[in-house]
């Protein structure tokens, strides 16, 4: 027996499609049926990596008997949050306004009007652990609905006349008052574990937004004090459980405050920001550890969520064989059973914790207590010989891990994590001279501009198997924009750049406000719900108009378009209350003041062919300078029309490829590459 949900796409649906539970899709037979019926809507929000999902799912929607309680009383909705972010930002503000808290999964109780009138996240099924039963929280909705719905109802239309203000963003500053960056600065040192690294205590989550506004700060103020913010905390997170040792990339977050115990899931754009961040600070810092990472974790996503059509694919879950983190964890037994010599077992089990109590639940999640040049210390070796020891038996282990049952992979495919991701593999790429990385950012940036947009050429938000499907958001433009920005960057096709000015224009023609200036999260033409958003705080991933507003200025200065920094200065403007208030919470909003009020350069580039200007951009590749644009003017190629304006008479200094550098729109003088080269500074550790 199936309900509604197995005709879905969505894995996380598929999930739910036996389930006792008469679900529904959201879509018009739902809330028709709601009206018709005059039956309140519980609302289940959640995603198909969500462990707690998966236990109320267990635990409540295989219930018979809740399952009969729910169809009696109730029209019941599942929906994939990563498929419908709209209604899940929307009714995430209701249950924080409703709780102080919220989570995922979501559980949320509307009038056949959509109006939110109660909720949560998860309850057990009967009551436990101090928490109502989900049975008991069922009969008090049906309770007031029945006996006091008058009330129900005035305040479903109270807390909605909230959600619409939130959602429209606050007006009272328009004005961005100096010293934003400095006091978000400020804030984040004083959330800084110094011991641990990160921010804030357990659970501790990977703050990418931030970690990229220091690293920016850096390099832009040369004040290397707060340079130690990052580097303990990617090391930590480098030696710690949340990274996979064995095969590369980063769990969702840590339980605890020394990123030991991470939750097992692995999320597409978790990876993505973080490859970003160690990019960015081995150009910074010249750690080898840093450009180690992002390899490994760049290898996991080439190797283990690339779909055959050329995009990533969204999450790969903490549970496996009906138990958490069952995939990833060793005991000593084990170690010694795959890799025989004892000594070198022995070794392996020392340096990656692997201990006969376990540091999780009786098994051993491999991470690095101390750094290991302390370890080839105290076991008398040098660290090069340690080092490739620990690489040697991590692959033998990682060989021995893929015959395991995997963890389940949701593997839809979103535009708006691909764009993160064709971002961080452009980067990569480039950074590392990799051609794999720049043509698997290729061949996601080609798919999602052939196969993920409708007959009108706007873009789609959902793949999976051969179907798109959904209005993109704006999310969706901006972070597949940014990827382009950065596949034009690493590769100085001006293609990339003719399809990034595209997508944000047509976001601004359909999301653009012109009443109260930024870009709301859903296009014109959208499916109308009870409020419409602007999102400007960042969550697990930047914020939508933070990202435009970076996007924007780099347009603008590239092009030397002033409408694009005038656009990019309004999309600010329209967060200045947020940057007041809660500056720290804004980190991709403040990149992008940043970006906007920092004097740039343009950099052109001028080589007699594309070989020997390659020569020079790995070079220049390796260093960290976020102000700086590049376009090149190669000889004998006519100049492509956006970029003809800043290239035009650039030519190479007698036979040598030549580096001009312009600001405000005026060129200095030209220098050959290797006198451009030794001016720049140097940060490395």
């Amino acid at each position: 027996m199936t309900n509604r949900l197995a005709n879905q796409s969505s894995p996380y649906l598929l999930q739910h499609a036996n389930n006792p539970v008469d679900w529904y899709p959201w879509g018009s037979e739902a809330l028709e049926k709601s009206k018709e019926e005059q039956k309140p809507i519980f609302l289940s929000i959640g995603y198909s990596a969500c462990h707690w999902c998966h236990v109320m799912e267990h635990e409540s929607f295989e219930s018979q008997a809740i399952a009969d309680y729910l169809n009696e009383h109730f029209v019941s909705i599942k929906v994939d949050r990563e498929e419908r972010p709209d209604l899940d930002q929307i009714y995430m503000n209701a249950v924080q306004l409703l709780t102080g808290h919220g989570g995922w999964p979501m559980s949320v109780f509307l009038t056949p009007d959509l109006k939110p009138f109660f909720g949560g996240t998860y309850w057990p099924p009967t009551s436990a652990r101090g928490m109502p039963g989900f049975d008991q929280v069922l009969r008090a909705v049906i309770d007031a609905w029945e006996n006091r719905r008058e009330i129900a109802i005035k305040q479903s239309h109270m807390l909605t006349e909230r959600l619409q203000e939130i959602g429209a963003g606050s007006s009272e500053a328009k004005e961005i008052a100096p010293g934003r960056i400095d006091l978000a600065i400020k804030q984040i040192e004083q959330s800084f574990d110094t011991k641990n690294g990160g921010f804030g205590s357990a659970p501790k989550f990977p703050q990418t937004m931030n970690v990229e506004l220091l690293l920016r700060y850096v390099a832009e103020t040369k004040d290397k004090s707060v340079l130690p913010m990052v580097t303990i905390t990617l090391d930590k997170m480098a030696m710690g459980g949340i990274y996979d040792h064995l095969g590369g990339g980063f769990s969702r977050y840590s339980v605890d405050r020394y990123w030991l115990v991470p939750h097992f899931e692995k999320m597409l754009y978790d990876n993505a920001l973080l490859v970003s961040n160690y990019v960015d600070a081995f150009r910074l810092t010249g750690n080898a550890d840093y450009a180690r990472v992002v390899r490994e974790s760049c290898d996991y996503i080439l190797r283990d969520m690339t779909d055959e059509s050329g995009g990533f694919h969204s999450t790969e879950d903490a549970d496996s064989e009906g138990e958490e983190g069952k995939f990833y964890v060793w005991t000593p037994e084990e170690v010694h059973e795959v890799l025989g010599d004892p000594v070198i077992a022995d070794r392996f089990c020392a340096v990656y914790d692997i201990t006969e109590s376990g540091n999780f639940e009786g098994n051993s999640i491999p991470w690095l207590k101390k750094p290991l040049a302390q370890f080839a210390h105290d076991l008398e070796t040098s660290v090069e010989e340690l080092r490739e020891e620990m690489a040697n038996s991590r692959q033998v282990l990682f060989n021995v891990r893929v015959d395991r049952v995997r963890p389940h992979k949701d593997d839809k495919i979103l535009t708006s994590w691909n764009g993160l991701m064709i971002e961080a593999l452009a980067k990569a790429g480039a950074a590392l001279d990799e051609p794999r990385y720049l043509e698997a950012a290729t061949q996601a940036a080609r798919f999602v501009l052939e196969k993920m947009c409708d007959a009108n050429n706007r873009l789609l938000h959902s793949y999976r198997h051969g179907t798109a499907k959904l209005s993109a958001y704006l999310d969706d433009y901006m972070y597949v924009a940014s990827g382009l920005f950065a596949l034009y960057e690493a590769t100085f096709d001006p293609a990339w750049l003719h399809h990034c000015k595209a997508l944000v224009d047509t976001a601004t023609e359909h999301f653009w406000d012109d009443q109260a200036g930024g870009f709301f999260y859903t296009a014109d033409d959208h499916e109308q719900l009870i409020a419409r958003n602007k999102d400007f705080y960042d969550h697990s991933v930047p914020s939508a108009n933070g990202m435009a507003a970076l996007v924007l200025a780099k347009l603008g200065k590239l092009l030397g378009d002033a409408a694009y920094l005038d656009r990019a200065g309004e999309t600010i403007a329209a967060g200045a209350d947020i940057l007041e208030k809660h500056p720290m919470a804004a980190g991709q909003l403040l990149i992008a003041l940043q970006f906007l009020e920092t004097p740039t350069s343009e950099m052109v580039i001028a080589a007699d062919n594309r070989e020997s200007a390659h020569e020079v951009l790995k070079k220049l590749n390796t260093r960290f300078m976020p102000s700086t644009l590049v376009a090149l003017a190669i000889a004998n190629e006519e100049a492509d029309e956006l970029l003809a304006p800043l290239v035009a008479g650039k030519r190479p200094i007698d036979g040598q490829a030549a580096i001009y550098v312009c600001e405000n729109f005026q060129c200095n003088a030209p220098l050959t590459a290797d006198a451009y080269l030794a001016t720049l500074p140097d940060y490395g550790n």
